[in-house]
Order: C-alpha cells, then sequence, then structure tokens
C-alpha cells in the first residue's frame, strides 16, 4: 500500500504543473537554484509559527533528518487552534450541580465531566451535555430538581488543558530534536530570521529553507473595535466571566455558529446577523436548510441579508445599528455582548515579507506553486496565510507535505478532499462538491439520501435529527461530495473522505459491511440510494 500511495503521488504531481492549477496559479516563474548568505546552513529548515501547520511541519523535517528550528511569538505552540481556538472552545471541564432529587436516592452531585480531547468536543460537548441534562434527561427516566453551571471551573479547566497540550507539543519538540525559539520572527534576509525573543532579547536564526506558517487573525470590521469584553472576537468569548443575557454573534460561518451554539445552550439569547442570504455558504444547501432549521429549534434567531452599520458601547450594553443588506430602515439590536466572527485574514505583518520581495495577493495571502515555494528561493508558505480551507488540518497536511518536497520527497494536499466540520450540535461535515457545484461544472450526476430517523443507533439513542446526502457521477458513480448531518458527523465522514481520495463509486460503500447498529450504517444506505435502492427507508 505504501508503494502504491507514493505511485499514486508521483503520478499526480506529474500530471500537473505550474501554472496551469486553478488555485495554485500565479502568474510568476519559480528558480530552483538557490544561493544563500555565509553562515546560512545552520538549519536545514527554520519554521515561523508554531501552530498546527508550523509545529506539524518542524516535527516532520527533524523526522526526515534535517536540522529544524521553529519560531514562536506566544511562547505556547499550538497556534490559534489550541490556544484561542479549536481546541479550547472543544476542550472544557463540564461542571454541573445536580440538586436534590435522581429518584430521591442522593442530596446533592458535583459532576465533574472531563474531555480533553484535541480535535473533537467538550465545551461544545459540555454545553450539549448541560442542555441535555436540562431538558433530556427527564425523558430517559434520569430526574433531579435543579442544574447549575459552575462557570469559573469551565474556565479553569479549560487553562489547564490548553497548557498541557501546549507543553505535550514542547514535549514532541524534544523528542525529535527540534530547537524551539520563542520570540516574534521577520525576515532580513531570504535566509536569516531576526527574532525578539519574550524574554527581551534578540538573535538571529539562519536556515537553508524557511517555512513561512504564521496563521491568521481575526477579520476585523469598519467601525468596531473588539476589546474582548463587550466586543469580542473568539478569544474573548472563550474568556466569558459571565454567561451573558443577550449574545449578538456577527457571522453565520462555522466559528460564529459554534460559539453562538455554546453560549445559546448555557443561556445566552442568541442573534446571529449575516450580511449573506444565507448561513455558512460554502456548505451545500439542502444540508444547510436543515442545519439552519435545527438551530432556530435550539432557539437561535437569525437576521439573514442584514449589515451592521454602527455599535455604540458606551452604556452598560452594546448597541447595534442595523439595516437591511440592499439598504433600507434601520433598526437598533441590544446584547450584552457581540461576538465578532465574520472571517479571518492571514496573519503576515511584521514578518518583513515586502522586504525580501515575497510576493502576496489582494487579501494578503502569500503566493505559492504546487511545492509551497514563494517566488523568493528558499522561502515557503503554508496554512492559513495561503490560499485553500483556513482549516488546522489542512495546515497540517501543508507542513507535511512541505516539508518532503524539501527533503526531496513527493508530498500531495489536494483541496477538494480536505473536509470541514461544524462542531455544533448535530454536527455538520463534508467532504468534496456540494450539489450547487456539481450544477455549475454541468456534470450528470444522481443523489443519494438517507435520514437518520432511519437509523436503528440514531432512534435507540433518540438523537436522530439529520441526513446523509451521497452525489455520485451519473455514468461512473464516482463520488463527487459526500454531505452528513448528524450527531458526531465529524467522525462519519472520514470513511468518505478516503473514499473519495481513492476515487471510490458509491457502490464501493455500500458493499463494504458495516456493523450494526451504528450510525456509519446510513452512510451505507445513502451510498445504496445512490447507485441503486436503500433497505431501511
Amino acid at each position: 500500500m505504501a508503494m502504491a500511495s507514493l505511485a499514486r503521488r508521483k503520478a499526480y504531481l506529474l500530471s500537473r504543473t505550474v501554472g496551469t492549477d486553478n488555485v495554485l496559479n500565479y502568474g510568476f516563474s519559480y528558480s530552483v537554484s538557490r544561493g544563500f548568505a555565509s553562515g546560512s546552513d545552520d538549519n536545514d529548515v527554520v519554521v515561523i509559527g508554531g501552530g498546527p501547520g508550523g509545529y506539524v511541519a518542524a516535527i516532520k523535517a527533524a523526522q526526515l533528518g534535517l536540522k529544524t528550528t521553529c519560531i514562536e511569538k506566544r511562547g505556547a505552540l499550538g497556534g490559534t487552534c489550541l490556544n484561542v481556538g479549536c481546541i479550547p472552545s472543544k476542550v472544557f471541564v463540564f461542571v454541573f450541580i445536580v440538586g436534590s432529587g435522581l429518584d430521591g436516592e442522593f442530596s446533592e452531585f458535583l459532576i465533574l465531566f472531563k474531555k480533553t480531547v484535541s480535535a473533537a468536543k467538550a465545551l461544545l460537548h459540555s454545553s450539549h451535555m448541560y442542555h441535555e441534562a436540562k431538558h433530556s434527561f427527564a425523558h430517559h427516566g434520569v430526574k433531579f430538581s435543579s442544574v447549575d453551571v459552575d462557570l469559573p471551573a469551565m474556565m479553569a479547566q479549560k487553562d489547564k488543558a490548553v497548557t498541557n497540550l501546549t507543553r505535550g507539543i514542547e514535549g514532541l519538540f524534544k523528542k525529535n530534536k527540534v530547537n524551539y525559539v520563542k520570540g516574534y520572527g521577520k525576515f532580513i534576509s531570504p535566509s536569516e530570521v531576526s527574532v525578539d525573543t519574550i524574554e527581551g532579547g534578540n538573535t538571529v536564526v539562519k536556515g537553508k529553507n524557511i517555512i513561512v506558517a504564521t496563521g491568521s487573525d481575526v477579520k476585523s470590521l469598519p467601525g468596531i473595535t473588539i476589546d474582548e469584553k463587550r466586543i469580542v472576537s473568539s478569544t474573548g468569548a472563550l474568556a466569558l466571566s459571565e454567561i451573558p443575557k443577550k449574545l449578538v454573534v456577527i457571522g453565520a460561518g462555522y466559528i460564529g455558529l459554534e460559539m453562538g451554539s455554546v453560549w445559546g445552550r448555557l443561556g445566552s439569547e442568541v442573534t446571529v446577523v449575516e450580511f449573506a442570504p444565507d448561513i455558512v455558504p460554502t456548505m451545500d444547501g439542502e444540508v444547510r436548510k436543515q442545519f439552519q432549521r435545527a438551530l432556530e429549534k435550539q432557539k437561535m434567531k437569525f437576521m439573514l441579508k442584514t449589515k451592521v452599520v454602527g455599535v455604540d458601547s458606551s452604556g452598560n450594553g452594546v448597541k447595534l445599528t442595523l439595516e437591511p443588506a440592499a439598504g433600507g430602515e434601520q433598526t437598533i439590536l441590544e446584547a450584552d455582548v457581540v461576538l465578532v466572527s465574520a472571517g479571518r485574514t492571514p496573519f503576515t505583518a511584521g514578518l518583513g515579507l515586502d522586504k525580501i520581495g515575497v510576493e502576496t495577493d489582494k487579501g494578503g495571502r502569500i503566493l505559492v506553486n504546487e511545492r509551497f515555494v514563494t517566488n523568493v528561493p528558499g522561502v515557503y508558505a503554508i496554512g492559513d496565510v495561503i490560499p485553500g480551507p483556513m482549516l488546522a488540518h489542512k495546515a497540517e497536511e501543508d507542513g507535511v507535505a512541505c516539508v518532503e518536497f524539501i527533503a526531496g520527497k513527493h508530498g500531495h494536499v489536494d483541496y477538494d478532499k480536505v473536509p470541514g466540520v461544524v462542531y455544533t450540535h448535530p454536527e455538520v461535515a463534508s467532504v468534496g462538491k456540494t450539489e450547487e457545484q456539481v450544477k455549475a461544472l454541468g456534470v450528470e450526476y444522481r443523489v443519494g439520501k438517507f435520514p437518520f430517523l432511519a437509523n436503528s443507533r440514531a432512534k435507540a439513542i433518540d438523537d436522530a435529527e439529520g441526513l446523509v446526502k451521497i452525489l455520485a457521477d451519473k455514468e461512473t458513480d464516482k463520488i463527487l461530495g459526500v454531505h452528513i448531518m448528524s450527531p458526531n458527523a465529524g467522525e462519519l465522514i472520514h470513511e468518505a473522505v478516503l473514499a473519495i481520495n481513492y476515487d471510490a463509486s458509491s457502490e464501493d460503500i455500500a458493499r463494504v459491511c458495516h456493523a450494526h447498529p451504528t450510525m456509519s450504517e446510513a452512510l451505507k444506505e445513502a451510498a445504496m440510494a445512490t447507485f441503486d435502492k436503500p433497505i431501511h427507508i
């Protein structure tokens, strides 16, 4: 299998030419020759940024026998994802007090539910558990008089979990002999990085190959100043000292819906304001509609085709001035806290890219070829600073592929086959094309769908909202896209990711024996519906 995989990657690279790719076509030429300053061979690889892309690239480079240094300005590895993003939002202790009751057996319980997993659940899962405790446990015969959230304990455990995870990465650095420099790095030449260390000093790190992996930052909106108290980014939303009575989320993308979902379950009245006519515009349209209905059942309100034209935080709360996206009468919306979640922008400020002549596009993204090389020989870029999905797992794949190229091997990342997950409840996960994209391409296709209402495991656990939807080429049955809305959709999607990566057909999935009873049977049934007929509906 390893040899087959390598052959596939080589064939893929040979079939593509720099300048013809519709993602990485930037109209400039590259030179494979390199001229480095004297002493620049201190490191084979220098990575600027210790986020998911950067630290993975550094570890992989060291594993390939390259002398490697990683520079990280936070002084804590893991980047936005681990420190103030996907990890703390999903890694939380869940503390709730169960009052007297529980069938009269006990007077009081302190239930400590710890989920310190890295890209999976917990604040989101914890808030879901709290919501279930309040609204669903009685239906399952579990009764008690009251449930209360211990928010300070949640925040303390979140900080502890993040600290432990960042230290874990430092341990991996030591294990793999990656040199770690804590400070802010900027180019002084294509082979030299000046680092202002967090201790207050300065050092110069030299390398034959330098990878920019500095990630992204919150996209600002005109006239809105984020103070991380009442007007917050996702960072501030993870550090609120109390549950806001009214929370307004500006932006209906992944992060906004996840954070809105968390605080909504914990008791906030959540209103999402979105300029576009739909939530999560990259999502399959049919799934999106069902997803929005699911969130509305959870009392999340949506104001679509609406823009924020003014924010007043001079009083005790925040007043937002809104108007229709197409123009019209203005209205006022009041909130205790406003979460600005209108997207992210590449973090390249202060890196000295202009000094060494690295080209960027209008959005500030660094332009690279298929080998992640910029127009400056020896300088590479990966992750959120280059085009493609702004996802932690995409950055990791970039990092591995990039250093494989540097080491003379064959790296490969296909952005059309990167899965995306919204970690709400239910979750929504997808890979490949949406139905709208398939139609736009003019491809004749078939659609197979299977609702979780017909899945025995989902019905047994009383959590059957959602569906699996598969799109396949009408002539060849090759799978073009898979979209899942369900509990744990982020786990279920990977069978589809593997299938798409190996150009499988819907019949291939349909003929694979799936354990019963499982949620994954819904994927098998949807595949059966795509090429023939399902059994259980």
